[in-house]
């Protein structure tokens, strides 16, 4: 048997793993901060989208944030029902969902303000190499989108 084929199937030698396993570790560091205000980090990147471009349309909100619109209308629902969000079919051509913040939702955002800070706090990374990742992390989905 090919040693190569026996190194190339260890977990350690998978990009994959670290990527999944450090994607996870981050986004728990949200926990704690988005549980004192009642979301999930689902429901947190939702926001985040609503709070840089209010009034975007479902399928926006699917496309900002690569998930399917089968993942991303529960969450509004949630949102919706938790009063930070209202939704309107469009007068022009009714299978268009827009997405409004409510003045609740744009609140929400002042009580939000610190937690990119506080995350970047726990994760014990130069802001040198946090950069460096940030751009790799963005390079690689944007070589994987074409």
């Amino acid at each position: 048997m090919n040693n190569n084929y026996v190194e190339k199937m260890k977990l350690a030698n998978q990009l994959c793993f670290p990527l999944y396993a450090a994607a996870r570790s981050v986004t728990n560091k949200y926990t704690p901060f988005l549980k004192s205000l009642g979301l999930t980090y689902t429901q947190y990147i939702v926001l985040l989208v609503l709070w840089e471009k209010d009034g975007i349309t479902v399928g926006e909100i699917c496309e900002r944030l690569l998930l399917d619109n089968g993942t991303v209308s529960p969450l509004l629902k949630k949102l919706q029902q938790a009063g930070y969000v209202e939704k309107h079919r469009s007068t022009e051509d009714d299978r268009i969902v827009n997405v409004i913040l409510t003045e609740e939702g744009r609140k929400l955002q002042e009580r939000a303000k610190n937690i990119p800070d506080m995350v970047a706090d726990c994760l014990n990374l130069p802001a040198d190499k946090a950069e460096k990742l940030y751009s790799l992390l963005y390079e690689l989905l944007e070589n994987n989108e074409k």
